[in-house]
């Protein structure tokens, strides 16, 4: 079932959350014993992260310098049909323009759709590590609005190959990531807004927010997004705090604020166990208001980690 329609037929907030493939080594059984213990509350759908090619340099013996490309976490095809075949959850595997032609975009597309998978998430992703700014892959896009539009021309039957015979529309749900305190690289906030029309005007049925830990930052967001014409469902990420350092890393890789009532309760704990306690507090308080505000869908950043999604998702819904 397409995201869209769950979201558009559903009578309450209905819950979803995103994961991350295993590392490139490991096996499956842990995105399932993660899987398995949030089940009981009937997620909708599961988000599954796509990540791009590493580049990595290693120094030899003899002092030379090597250069080699890797993927840490390969297979997120693979993982979202194992997902969606194990347990009857449509999956939504992030498709990304960084890293990818618009070759390899097609057949990663033309694959899912053999895999009976019709939801996907439309993002830019981001540069490499060395890069500075974002610079597209040769024959790949530059942002996510094309991205978009090369989703929705397939779904017109569309293909790269113009004299192509035969052709088969390709129908995806599509969503598309939207920033309440701005992406970190756009030059304001109008600016952003207006990169975000974009990309729903091109088709996307839905957008899913960055984290954020004020829900007042969401609600203004989607105010911003009314006033503007933009009328698809706008989907709250919540990411619970894990760790007592992410209360410095967090606004610095994500650029955006934590609370100040937050950010003193973390200050005063002592180790991780604490702040993973604290976090799941305000993640809680933050979950009941937006389900108390019928959003589309309580939609959760596990990153594997599910014990305290679980005592979340208990609590609000």
């Amino acid at each position: 079932m397409k995201v869209i329609d769950t979201i558009n037929q559903a009578e309450k907030t209905v819950f979803s959350f995103e994961l991350l493939p295993p590392l490139k080594g490991n096996d499956v059984s842990r995105l399932h014993k993660t899987i398995e213990s949030l089940t009981e509350f009937d997620p909708k759908y599961i988000n599954i992260t796509t990540h791009r090619d590493e580049i990595e340099f290693k120094e030899l013996p003899d002092g030379s310098i090597v250069k080699r490309t890797v993927r840490k976490r390969p297979g997120t095809v693979a993982i979202a049909a194992n997902i969606q075949h194990k347990y009857g959850i449509p999956v939504v595997p992030h498709i990304l323009c960084g890293g990818f032609t618009k070759s390899e975009t097609e057949h990663v597309l033309i694959d899912l759709n053999f895999l009976d998978i019709n939801n996907v998430l439309a993002m830019r992703g981001d540069g490499l590590k060395s890069q500075h700014v974002f610079k597209p892959t040769v024959n790949g896009h530059s942002n996510a609005r094309e991205l978009v539009k090369q989703i929705k021309d397939l779904g017109k039957g569309k293909y790269l190959e113009e004299d192509l015979k035969n052709n088969k529309p390709l129908d995806f749900c599509i969503g598309v990531a939207g920033y309440p305190e701005k992406h970190f690289e756009a030059p304001n906030m109008d600016q952003d807004m207006a990169f975000l029309k974009q990309k729903v005007d091109e088709g996307a049925d839905y957008i899913v927010t960055q984290m954020f830990f004020d829900n007042q930052v969401y609600y203004d967001f989607v105010d911003k997004c009314r006033a503007m014409g933009i009328t698809v469902p706008i989907i709250p990420g919540i990411k619970p705090i894990n760790l007592k350092n992410q209360l410095t890393v967090l606004p610095k890789i994500f650029s955006i604020d934590l609370p100040q009532e937050l950010t003193k309760e973390l200050a005063k704990c002592k180790n991780n166990d604490d702040a993973r306690l604290v976090g799941t507090e305000w993640a809680i308080h933050q979950s009941k208001d937006l389900v108390a505000h019928n959003v589309p869908s309580l939609h959760i950043y596990t990153y594997g980690i599910s014990d305290n999604v679980n005592k979340i998702v208990k609590a609000a819904f």
